[in-house]
């Protein structure tokens, strides 16, 4: 082994818990890194190669009814490669062992099994038989979430008429990797919602659609000019009642889908760049240190005759040991979270196969960044070491210049002791050093206020949306809209107490030449089912006229308060109206317009007609509701607040729960490394002066407070500082995540913060009690052989 070989492993050895601690730090980095960025690939590559495989459609659109002869028309429209001609109806399931209706969404397949576009996967049981009227397929999650099995039976309303079903297959689909309900549903319902498929003849016999279809999914020819596609089948369905066409990025599967992968690359690239800046801080601090109590063994070395370029090798392979050593590690947990993170994403898509794949070109990457992290951090620190010339670093450092620091200028020394005395002098004397410290301290309060940011948003969601804005109990939808009579029908259902009732419409929404599909939904001004509120959480009073849009929807258009809308309605005459903007609200879900129910019965010039409506219902009569709306073919569909909210807390507040606890473990670690590394760096420089005080009378007590006082101090600096840093960092992540389907809030709670204060402060205390134990191991006997 060669000489600067067998030093090396000496200062590894000697420097080995700051170097376990950075290692440790870099590991994070890594792990985040490659966990977020394979999960991401294996999603990616798993949509792709699904959407393709099973041929899912590029442009969708939803009708009344039209003849099957339509079809050719719809081929010969320009760049149309492929055409699928559908029946899609929902319905009200009677599900076995589940008192709540549930919504099924019935979907017409060929009798014969043959390729077609949104082709199914089937994953138990057999396709269904020609002629034979009752048999369905039922989508994968449908089947868990109710323990239905191959055999068993479910019970419908089909247009009017009560009929049995039996499951004969479990199948999955590409139209809904993410299967919800419509635009105004955000999480998949698994229990409430599934989507059957059915015989085309059965379906469209038992819906008078023989011969006619009410759904058409495309496929175009490459390089089609999308949009011409899309404006030419408008045209062609106007008068069948098209509700306008739309792409697959507007497809809500394809949108959630899209939009969660998006969001994940971001999460990958933003967290590790934080902890990897972290590591490399610490590496230069950690090497800076090492030169400066090694100038002299670098003076020796150069004077034996050991060039520049030999001494700067010695120095980075020390970097590139910690380096590799923590990118082994980290590329070990990042895999094994890789894991867990792609099995979490199964409760929430649909895929045949999300097979979890991590390339070498991401391990190889991962070292390489690693690796470059560590050696911009220690750059400085290496350049230092071969500038040295070996005359000037075999003289020791020049004695500190102690002044009268602040406190002692001002004349109150007396009341403070000696020893803080030697704390506050040796702050002002190393200012840049004592920043430099706190803001590594910082980094840590930051990031461990950024790991429970996720938490406390999901409560603040919960809060807001289904405590403030949907209050309702129970939501019902009709199959279609509905003469003011039902208003009154609605209220003499068994158990409500209070209904609201809503009228919604599908629309395009213009403004120059942006323009968005959205519902416009009219409800009472004087709601109190559901409400509309602004970001103080004020309710905010609907106007008798004009339209009230999200934030977000409002951004995306481009339209500001007093503006005038185009409406372009996408169902009944299809009129085109003009309506002002008279207000705005702040949701977090979704981005929705509103208007006075009143004035939308008056823009579609109909008259009362409702949509559905909200309830308040008796619990205790629940049941007897519950099996008459099962019964009542007017219904849709039906929506129950509190399923909802328990879903949503077993999905979204559960999956970021996992992710908030790995990010609060890994931010635990970089708080220890960062807090240990500033303690013991600051023994290390501070030995031989902390040995001296105990040669002229100090007690070990005495300098444990010098030295430990000294990082009390520079922490309880850091953590104010932190906590303005987290702030900073949250609010960036909030506003990296403002899609059009969630947008995060700024929201910290003081238990966040105090969760923070806390870990710095444990950490802070387990590093102290470490340092103290080496400060007994000080070497008395080569202080006094120092020469100075």
């Amino acid at each position: 082994m060669k000489a600067l070989d067998k030093k090396l492993l000496r200062d590894i050895l000697h420097w080995r818990g700051q170097i376990i601690a950075i290692a440790l730090v870099i590991a994070c980095g890594i792990a985040s890194f490659v966990s977020m960025l394979s999960a991401y690939d294996s999603l990616q590559l798993s949509q792709t190669t699904y959407y393709e495989n099973y041929r899912f459609a590029q442009v969708f659109v939803q009708l009344k009814r039209a003849p099957e002869s339509l079809t050719r028309k719809i081929g010969d429209i320009p760049g149309v490669m492929q055409v699928n001609t559908r029946v899609v109806v929902d319905v009200t399931l009677d599900v076995p062992n589940l008192s709540e209706p549930a919504t099924g969404r019935l979907v017409s397949i060929p009798e014969r099994r043959t390729p077609i576009l949104n082709d199914l996967y089937i994953r138990q049981g057999r396709y269904i038989e020609p002629g034979k009227s009752d048999e369905v397929l039922i989508s994968e999650a449908f089947a868990k979430a109710n323990n239905l099995k191959l055999g068993d039976n479910l019970e419908a309303v089909i247009n009017g008429r009560w009929q049995k079903l039996q499951i004969v297959g479990v199948a999955l689909s590409p139209e809904y990797v993410y299967a919800i309900r419509g635009a105004g549903d955000f999480l998949p319902d698994d229990k409430l919602f599934g989507v059957l498929w059915m015989g085309r003849k059965a379906l469209g016999t038992a819906f008078n659609m023989d011969g006619a279809f009410n759904d058409v999914a495309l496929t175009l020819m490459p390089r089609t000019n999308e949009k011409e596609v899309i404006f030419r089948l408008d045209q062609l369905l106007e008068k069948y009642g098209g509700l306008g066409a739309y792409a697959r990025e507007d497809q809500i599967s394809n949108r959630f889908l899209s939009d969660e992968i998006k969001g994940l690359q971001g999460t990958a690239i933003f967290v590790p760049i934080i902890f990897l800046a972290i590591a490399a801080f610490l590496l230069h601090m950690l090497l800076s240190r090492l030169v400066s109590t090694q100038r002299d063994q670098i003076a020796v070395l150069k004077a034996f005759g050991y060039n520049n370029l030999s001494i700067g090798l010695h120095y980075l392979k020390f970097v590139l040991i910690i380096v590799f050593f923590g990118a082994f590690l980290g590329t070990a947990l990042g895999l094994w979270f890789g894991i867990a993170v792609t099995q979490n994403y199964t409760r929430f898509f649909n895929f045949p196969l999300l097979r979890y794949e991590a390339s070498l070109g991401l391990i190889l990457g991962a070292i390489f960044i690693s690796g470059g992290s560590g050696i911009f951090g220690a750059f400085v620190a290496v350049k230092q070491a071969i500038s040295l010339p070996p005359a000037e670093a075999m003289r020791p450092e020049p004695p500190a210049q102690f002044r009268a620091t602040l406190l002692e200028r001002l004349g109150l020394q007396q009341l403070v002791s000696p020893a803080v005395r030697i704390i506050l002098r040796n702050i002002e004397r190393k200012p840049f050093q004592a920043l430099f410290s706190a803001l590594g301290i910082a980094l840590a309060v930051a990031i461990l206020v950024v790991g429970r940011y996720f938490s406390d948003v999901m409560v603040h969601i919960i809060d807001v949306q289904f405590r403030n804005v949907q209050r309702e109990d129970v939501t019902i939808v009709f199959n279609e809209p509905r003469s003011a009579r039902a208003r009154y029908e609605v209220e003499h259902l068994p158990g409500v107490i209070y209904a609201e009732p809503f009228r919604t419409v599908g629309v395009r929404l213009r403004f120059e030449h942006r323009s968005y599909r959205s519902a416009l939904t009219g409800i009472n001004p004087e709601a109190e089912l559901r409400r509309l509120i602004n970001r103080n959480l004020h309710s905010v009073n609907l106007p008798s006229s004009g339209v009230v849009l999200t934030t977000q929807l409002a951004n995306t258009l481009g339209v500001d308060l007093g503006e005038f809308l185009t409406v372009e309605v996408l169902e009944g005459a299809r009129p085109i109206r003009t309506v002002q903007v008279v207000g705005k609200v702040d949701e977090l879900l979704g981005m929705s317009a509103y208007m006075n129910i009143r004035a939308l019965n008056q823009l579609m010039r109909e008259g009362g007609t409702i949509s559905g409506a909200y309830l308040m219902v008796d619990e205790n009569i629940l049941n007897d509701l519950y099996d008459l709306l099962k019964r009542t073919p007017a219904v849709a569909g039906v929506s129950i607040r509190k399923t909802a909210i328990e879903r949503f807390e077993e999905t979204i507040a559960e999956s970021l729960g996992i992710f908030t606890t790995v990010l609060v473990i890994f931010a635990s670690i970089i708080a220890f490394g960062v807090v240990y590394n500033a303690a013991r760096i600051a023994l290390s420089e501070r030995s031989r002066e902390l040995a001296t005080l105990r040669i002229i009378g100090f007690t070990q007590a005495e300098i444990t407070f010098i030295l430990l006082g000294e990082q009390a101090i520079i922490t309880l600096v850091a953590i104010p500082l932190g906590f303005m840093m987290g702030f900073g960092l949250c609010a960036l992540m909030s506003s990296a995540y403002q899609s059009e389907l969630y947008r995060l809030p700024l929201v910290i709670t003081n238990a966040s913060y105090g969760f923070a204060l806390i870990v710095i402060i444990i950490t802070a205390i387990l590093s102290g009690f470490i340092v103290r134990r080496q400060l007994k191991d000080l070497d008395l006997i080569a202080v006094l052989k120092t020469k100075e």
